[in-house]
């Protein structure tokens, strides 16, 4: 017995069972993102330390996401740089924690650096100006979504290990920093900070950098997002444990890498 052929869809009838199927999709796909957002909502947050404020499974998603990128992570390759000439003349300023400091003086301002329970080295900015220069002008990019080219300069963190002994310390997984009022402080793993473009700066677009941007030395790490590019670094720490990170604290990301 001969089968008949279908009869052809009309082009009405082929936009209706588009949308249809468009529709369908739609609300299949966006009740499971509701339902997934809902589940998250209402899970416990995670027990308050050196991070909180998130949900236990979104921190768990995310130390497994810092876990994967630590494997992969490598120095040998740098982030992109960019022409002098290409370099914002006003430069972004983003947030003022720690460094909203009436009674902060910068003449008085010595970089503390703790080898050890027992041991702390002093170190001013002339001592640090005296240490091969580095420029960098590379795309800072934000947490809250934007981003812009920008022109730093001062002694690369790796060469400041080299120069002041502290091979031991760079041992550890991670290294701490923090204000000198200790009101804002990073934590971040030792890779990242010995990453060969990452600075100890004290200069922006060839001038000394000015308070809001940090001054007198400030941290330009281009791995990460601008929320661990401290600014008026007080204190280093060396550890192998992860050290207090103020975002990390709020429910962020601690490894915050790009």
């Amino acid at each position: 017995m001969q089968q008949r052929n279908k009869p052809e869809l009309t082009v009405q009838q082929k936009i209706n069972r588009r949308n249809f199927i468009s529709f369908t999709t739609f609300f299949v796909v966006g009740g499971a993102l509701f339902g997934g957002w809902k589940w998250l909502y209402n899970a416990p947050e995670e027990t308050p330390g050196i991070t909180a404020g998130a949900r236990k499974p979104l921190r768990r998603a995310l130390n497994k996401t810092e876990l994967f990128f630590r494997r992969i992570f490598s120095n040998n390759h740098p982030v992109k740089t960019y022409p002098k000439r290409m370099a914002a003349k006003q430069v972004r300023v983003n947030g003022d924690i720690g460094i909203d400091d009436a009674g902060f003086n910068p003449q008085s301002w010595q970089l503390a650096v703790v080898k050890s329970p027992k041991e702390t080295l002093q170190i001013s900015l002339d001592e640090l100006r005296s240490l091969p220069k580095s420029d960098l002008v590379f795309d800072f990019k934000c947490v809250e979504g934007w981003d812009q080219i920008q022109h730093w300069a001062g002694v690369k963190f790796s060469d400041f290990i080299a120069h002041y002994g502290l091979q031991k310390q760079a041992g550890m997984q991670y290294v701490g920093m923090a204000t000198p009022n200790e009101e804002y402080y990073v934590g971040l793993d030792m890779a990242s900070a010995l990453h060969p473009q990452t600075l100890l700066a004290y200069e922006m677009n060839e001038q000394p950098l000015r308070p809001e941007h940090g001054a007198p030395l400030r941290l330009i790490i281009p791995v990460k997002y601008g929320i661990k590019n401290l600014k008026r670094i007080g204190t280093i720490s060396f550890s192998n444990e992860r050290p207090p990170d103020y975002w990390a604290e709020q429910g962020y990301d601690y490894y915050s890498g790009l």
